[in-house]
């Protein structure tokens, strides 16, 4: 009685049904006019910030995939199955944007790019109305559809991404679309019905091989609903294996028939197909909460419920809890309904569509990277777990004011989510919800990514374009690459004077504008933002006539200059063969915390320079600017690039690191290729004249710390740490000389084992000491306890081996150190059954060479010692040892 007050309370009819089935047409619309106006609201929203969004970075490869297959199947198409573009991705979606485009006759890249904005948002709005169907059919009610239909339309991220992402949204929005007909076909339990739902699940795999799921789904439910017929008799298993056989073949069929990789080979291709996306080896970075993962290698579990649980509206999370509770709940009290067809079991069938996926791509550890937009389907059945929680509110509780209640403040949740969209317009694909900091400067910069589409970048460039009085170019970087063919045609180039043709950073202007910051941000953080916008100077013939009177700092193909913050590249007699490609400026920090996402991670910044034929003036002489960053830049490596290869490269120094020449007057430390200093807390590396081959090779370094417990986890065991680093990491080549300055650890350091390596191991390595032990004099004063190929004294609480004329083969091999006690319960638990213990070292663990001296110091352990074994092996075996007595006092 309870439910039949509340569905009468809001709306629906006293028996719960969606209405009568046999109803026109109008009178159909009539009672669902509330639907009609926020459809209407909706359009005309996305009619007013259409072109607010950018342009997605593989939207031209997903318009080829369209073209492409629209091409193949006309057999108009000049190239093979095998060498369409992403061939095994589906072209479910993207065909029939090629195909809109086609009839409407549509050439212009922003007519293009609008057209696509709107029919991906159009499929988006078509998900939310079977969003509202659903709900409808679920409890009846037309108030609760209406708030289902506004949960998943006003997703921050979903409604931004339902114009320029025609990968994710189309599968979520096809998703949502074939869960309104399965529930549909199971109500009905109809022939057509499992038909068109068979219809809806083979498109839905053609769009993303995760759509698998509800294949599965569909055929487990018919499978339990075979097994209850069966079990009760009569002819009702006859009709549930019809509709599970014809659902299963009608989806098969509707797959096959819209992939045509798998025509000529089903089978084969199908596994070729099923391996190719089950998980996609592109590799990717991801920054989660402060750590960059590599996309490969699979995200922890807590990745996509944490991203989820920050970047989801708080009302959708409170009341998906609530609705998981209460499904439990239900479930408990009356476990039977679980299996059988009833509104029950579709709710666990919304739980497990919404956990089984999360659980599947950990174990299978998919390739996930930016953010969760892979997994935008997984708020399908949330947010309908969230829209059940209201219902069971709703549902049971008696007071009215209470039920009341809770519809307004479901609806102050929903004005939340509409002021959030409002906000922070258009930079919804950024949203956070206040679960995570969004007060402190540039946190979620620090923490998670931030603008995987660029649509950052959009807005700076429409700033920029609007602020100049002229058109502008940008062809610099892959980020606005892009996004300029969203522009008004004609801003996407400008009519030049040939003599005055330069590009700085992809601005090309004859009038070079006034310096400014481009900044766009969210929250309190830098989403992004464009230095080096302009040049300072007046002209720009003035720029390359001060870079002529210079010293180029590189020469190779095109001869390179440095003015101040410049770097001014130069061809005379300059052809369009030699302007191929693209040309690649990699900036590298003196300090990498001067970076930010994810030239952080990659340790540089790259500008990249498509020039063309028109950098050329009407003397054939090219040239262009690329303006250096604000932060000091250490060096810069320029590189002209065509496919995959470079075509040329040259290195040069901006900020030659500082060495003390103090510290090269004095003796290197150890001499190899390249003679090695200590220039206060850093090692200088060292060669006169250097050539190419001497820094191309990586080098390493293995530092052995005094005191082995000041070592990063997980290096204890081995005793010292290593990295390689590459010659221009920490060094620049000023005419013959080459010099690198390498910080050491900020802990004390012993000894340090360094070289270059190549594909064969090292090229030539180094030993030496950092920090040589400390020895009393007097102790080396007296006669040794024992001698040997080195001598070994006592000083103290230690063992001091020493060797004068030490040579490599001395210094390089591993000592051997058993101290047997006077008292064997002395002894760790673990070496009582050896009765000694066992402290091997290696030279550079506890001492070092100094000159043409050995030596090293050893702690012995704090109880009493009667005797002592030590020696040293190597690969071949023992090379020496001696045993000697420890008495007390000694």
């Amino acid at each position: 009685m309870r439910y039949r007050r509340v569905v009468a309370r809001f709306g629906a009819s006293p028996d719960g049904s969606a209405g009568p089935t046999g109803a026109l047409a109008l009178h159909r619309l009539r009672r669902h006019w509330a639907l009609l106006a926020v459809c209407a609201a909706f359009l005309l929203a996305g009619a007013l910030v259409l072109d607010d969004y950018g342009i997605a970075p593989d939207a031209p490869d997903q318009i080829q995939l369209g073209n492409d297959m629209l091409d193949y199947l006309s057999g108009r198409g000049e190239r093979t199955l095998a060498l369409l573009s992403d061939r095994y991705y589906g072209a479910a979606f993207e065909a029939p944007l090629a195909l809109v485009q086609r009839v409407l006759g549509l050439d212009d890249s922003r007519d293009i790019y609008l057209g696509r904005h709107f029919l991906t948002h159009l499929f988006f709005l078509a998900g939310g109305v079977c969003c509202y169907l659903l709900v409808h059919r679920m409890f009846g009610n037309r108030l609760l559809a209406l708030i289902a239909m506004a949960l998943f339309l006003l997703h921050p991220r979903l409604y931004a991404h339902s114009f320029f992402n025609t990968k994710d949204i189309p599968f979520t929005a096809m998703f949502m679309i074939v869960l309104y007909l399965l529930h549909r076909a199971f109500r009905r339990d109809t022939l057509g019905a499992f038909l068109l739902c068979g219809v809806g699940v083979g498109l839905l795999v053609n769009l993303r091989i995760m759509g698998l799921i509800l294949f599965v789904a569909v055929l487990a439910l018919r499978g339990l609903d075979l097994l209850f017929a069966g079990s009760e008799g009569g002819g009702g298993g006859k009709r549930v294996l019809l509709t599970g056989v014809g659902f299963a073949l009608t989806a098969v069929l509707t797959f096959y028939a819209s992939l045509p990789v798998l025509w000529a080979d089903p089978g084969g291709q199908f596994v070729e197909w099923f391996g190719a996306l089950s998980n996609h080896p592109n590799p990717q970075f991801n920054l989660f909460r402060g750590e960059w993962l590599y996309g490969p290698d699979g995200p922890p579990f807590e990745y996509i419920p944490v991203w989820i649980g920050i970047t989801t509206p708080p009302v959708v999370l409170l009341l998906a809890l609530i609705g998981a509770g209460w499904l439990i709940w239900r479930g408990a009290r009356r476990p039977r309904d679980v299996w059988r067809g009833n509104g029950l079991r579709f709710g666990f069938l919304l739980l497990s569509l919404f956990v089984a996926p999360i659980i599947a791509i950990f174990v299978n550890e998919s390739n996930i990277h930016s953010g969760w937009r892979h997994v935008y389907f997984l708020y399908v059945p949330l947010m309908l777990l969230a829209v059940s929680g209201l219902y069971g509110i709703l549902s049971s509780v008696r007071v009215r004011w209470t039920r009341t209640g809770t519809v307004v403040l479901t609806g102050a949740g929903v004005a939340v989510m509409i002021v959030s969209l409002v906000r922070i317009h258009p930079l919804q694909p950024s949203y956070f919800n206040a679960l995570v900091d969004r007060a402190t400067p540039d946190y979620l910069l620090s923490q998670y990514s931030l603008d995987h589409w660029h649509m950052g970048y959009w807005r700076i460039l429409k700033k920029v374009v609007e602020e100049n009085n002229e058109p502008v170019l940008f062809t610099s970087s892959r980020r606005f690459h892009a996004q300029k063919h969203f522009l008004p045609e004609e801003s996407r180039i400008i009519r030049h004077h040939p003599s005055r043709s330069i590009f700085s950073n992809g601005f090309y202007t004859n009038h070079p504008v006034a310096s400014k910051h481009y900044i766009d941000r969210i929250y309190n953080n830098t989403i992004q933002s464009i230095y080096r916008t302009s040049l300072e100077t007046r002209d720009s013939e003035e720029i390359i006539q001060l870079a002529l009177a210079s010293e180029p700092v590189a020469r190779s193909v095109f001869t390179i200059y440095l003015r101040e913050k410049m770097i001014v590249t130069i061809k005379d007699d300059c052809s369009l063969e030699q302007l191929r490609g693209y040309f690649r400026f990699q900036i590298y920090p003196v300090d990498a915390s001067d970076l930010s996402g994810r030239d952080k991670r990659n340790g540089l910044e790259m500008i990249d320079v498509r020039p063309g034929g028109n950098v050329m003036d009407a003397n054939g002489r090219c040239a262009w600017v690329v303006l250096l960053p604000d932060y000091p830049v250490a060096n810069v490596l320029v590189k002209q690039v065509e496919g995959m290869e470079p075509l040329w490269s040259a290195r040069f120094a901006v900020t030659p690191p500082e060495v003390d020449p103090v510290a090269l007057a004095r003796s290197p430390l150890a001499s190899g290729a390249f003679d090695i200093y200590r220039d206060g807390d850093a090692l200088v590396y060292l060669r006169e004249p250097c050539t190419e081959r001497d820094i191309e090779d990586a080098f390493g370094i293995d530092v052995y710390p005094l005191d082995p417990e000041d070592l990063p986890d997980g290096r204890g065991r081995v005793r010292f740490s290593s990295r390689a680093f590459g010659f221009w990491d920490h060094g620049v080549r000023v005419g013959e000389r080459c010099v690198a300055v390498v910080p050491l650890p900020d802990y004390p350091v012993a000894g340090v084992r360094t070289g270059q390596v190549d594909e064969t191991g090292w090229r030539w390595n180094v030993e030496f000491a950092v920090t040589p032990a400390e020895v009393d004099p007097a102790v080396l004063a007296r006669e040794p306890l024992a001698g040997s190929v080195f001598n070994v004294y006592r000083d103290g609480g230690a063992l001091v081996y020493v060797k004068d004329g030490c040579t490599e083969d001395d210094a390089g091999a591993a000592f051997f150190l058993h101290v047997v006690p006077v008292d064997v319960d002395d002894l760790p638990a673990d070496r009582v059954q050896h009765g000694f213990d066992n402290l091997d070292f290696e030279l550079w663990q506890r001492g070092g060479r100094v000159g043409e001296r050995c030596v090293a110091a050893v702690p012995l352990p704090d109880y009493p010692i009667a005797s002592i074994l030590t020696g040293q092996y190597d690969e071949t075996g023992q090379l020496w040892s001696v045993e000697f007595m420890l008495p007390d006092g000694e």
